[in-house]
This record gives C-alpha cells, structure tokens and sequence, in this order.
C-alpha cells in the first residue's frame, strides 16, 4: 500500500487497544469481506508473523488478541465502504504501549491505500445543475468532508463503548498540533479544548501529541501554566496562540466553548452563493442524472476549497464531539473565531 495520506490517529489505553481495534475492524470492514495483516514484537522478534492474506475477521481479531503484548505492532488492511458510495482500501495499525513509545504514531493510525481514495481527482457530476469551479469545488469538499467524518467515528467510535479518547485526521505522517489537523475527535465534549493543549506542548515545549493524549486536564493545565507569562507560539500564517488563551480556553465552561466552536462553523458568504445549487446537483447526481467528468485539481478548485470550506461541530449521541473540514483547510480559523466570540484573545 502506499504511505500517502491523510492520516488518522487515534489514542485509547493500553487495556483497550485490541478491543479498540477489533470494533474499528467491525465497524469498517465491508460485511463479509477479509483482512491481510502481520504482526510483529519489539519484545519477540523471532516470532514474527508472515503477511496473511484474505484471512476473516474474526481469525483476524482472534490472531491478534492471541499475540498481543506491551510490544507488539499490528498492521491490517481491508477493503471499506465510504459514506459517499465508494469502496477502497484502508490499513489500520495497532500498537502496543512498548511499540508506540519506541516508534510514537498512538497506539491506532489509519490511512487510506492512496490518497486519491479519498481526495479524488475527478468526480462525476450531474449535467444541467451548477457547473463551475465553485460549485465543482464545493462538491468535492462535502463529499470529502463527509467520509472523512464517517470514517472517524466508525474508527473511534463505532458502538456504545468508549474506548478511544482522542483523534485527529492529519495530513502528514505524524500525529501533530490538534489545531493544524483537519479533524479531531473527543470521546467527551468537555474534554475539546485539549485541542489547544496538546497544541501548546507540542509547539512550545517538543512533546510528541501520542504521548501528551494521554495527559489529564490538570496536567495539561499546569504544563501550560509553568510557561513564562505572555509566552506565545506560532500557529499558521503569521498566527500566534498565546499561553493566556490557552488557559482562559482549559477553565471556560465546556458548553460555553462548543456553542463558541458551532457559532463560528457558520460557512462563509462565497460559499452560501452556491450551497444550495450544489445540494440540488447532488441530489440529482444520486438520482441517476447524465453527468459529465469534472477534474477537481486545478488551482482554482483547491483555492476555493482552501479559503471556504465550511467547518462542521459534530455532537455525538453519546456524549463525543467531531471538529471537521477538508483536508486543505486546518482547525485553527474555527478555533480563533471561537475564542474570539468568547472574549478570549489567540
């Protein structure tokens, strides 16, 4: 498979991890279909498992809760189902406490087989609805958006147990800064402004956001709080989040801080212009309308998305929080109009 992303991290306890991974598995795999994978141990090295290809689920799961210890590295791939319509191929890893803190990348990581799976370069699009880069453009961001969503939840949270804490979809080949993500998931809402925690030890002080996941609130809080006063880092595009904002966001009122983050997810005016034309387009494509091929890669298409792709505020019915966009955009527009909406400075 490819390495390409994006890619989604996960963190969940030690205890939990293969029961985390055999829900995700459960969740993702097409019904019926079958997994490759091998497995491998920092603390058995000999004893490594050879690729097996087209093994069931339930061997699969049974293979790895059979070999699972403190260092061990689990990699699967299989065919999944995109909320979009779409099947492609996604491989997930598991590792185990000893694995991960030798080779930091949490203790889930998924990605897609290339990343064309995820971020087509051309869609199919219905004749005679909207037809322009904007609209072309706002398609392709809804749908991305969309199944990367999907794909999230059915991965951290795909039944009534809590089992991962914390998430986020990147596109680099490591877990960073929560707010240059573009997206993250919280098993509780009150926990989101970790968010801007885990940024701010990251940023500031080099901690690696798979090993700082696992920190409490207070923890966090009183890392942040050691920093000198007024000490700031550098976010994106000559944004700075201070230390102040940081700790005014970790004692706001949870409540408070999502109907901030939901205020400020309200699209823009450029993308009001050509929402509804777009829905009405989509409706017709799924209806079985000729279509024409659009290639959605030019620089206008990836521009547009870049400066308006809406954000999306995600309740989850038990009790977690999905902070989403495309891929093209990060989390920190969202969070900076949202502490701004709070009277809290970045």
């Amino acid at each position: 498979m490819s390495v390409s992303g994006p890619w989604l991290y996960a963190w969940c306890d030690e205890t939990d991890r293969v029961d985390a991974l055999a829900a995700a598995l459960s969740a993702l795999v097409i019904p019926g279909g079958t997994c490759g994978f091998h497995i491998e141990s920092i603390d058995h090295p000999d004893s490594t498992w050879r690729w097996r290809d087209t093994v069931t689920l339930s061997e699969t799961v049974a293979a790895v809760r059979a070999g699972f210890t403190a260092g061990t590295h689990v990699f699967a791939s299989f065919g999944a189902t995109l909320s979009s319509g779409g099947v492609i191929e996604i491989a997930i890893e598991c590792n185990g406490e000893e694995w991960e803190r030798r080779y930091p990348s949490g203790p889930l990581c998924a990605r897609p087989g290339d990343r064309s799976d995820l971020l087509p370069w051309n869609l199919r699009i219905a004749l005679g609805g909207a037809r322009s880069v904007e609209a072309e453009a706002a398609i392709l961001a809804m749908q991305v958006q969309q199944d990367l969503e999907d794909l999230m939840v059915r991965l951290c949270a795909p039944d009534a147990r809590a089992r991962v804490t914390a998430g986020a979809w990147t596109e680099f080949a490591a877990w960073g800064p929560p707010i240059k993500a573009c997206a993250t998931y919280h098993t509780n809402a009150a926990s989101v402004a970790h968010d801007l925690a885990l940024t701010w030890v990251n940023l500031k002080d080099g901690d690696k956001v798979p090993h700082a996941a696992r920190m409490a609130t207070d923890v966090l809080h009183a890392r942040v709080d050691a920093a000198p006063p007024g000490a700031r880092v550098a976010v994106e595009d000559g944004a700075e989040l201070s230390r102040e904002a940081v700790l005014k966001a970790l004692t706001e009122s949870p409540t408070a801080l999502l109907d901030a983050l939901e205020a400020s997810a309200v699209a823009d005016e450029e993308w009001r212009t050509v929402e509804s034309a777009v829905l009405e387009t989509i409706a017709a494509t799924k209806a079985g309308a000729p279509t024409y091929e659009a290639d959605v890669t030019s620089r206008k298409h990836v521009q547009f998305i870049e400066r308006h792709a809406p954000y999306h505020v995600r309740r989850l019915p038990r009790g977690g929080v999905v902070l989403a966009t495309h891929p093209y955009r990060t989390l920190w527009p969202l969070w900076a109009d949202a502490l701004f909406l709070l009277g809290i400075t970045s």
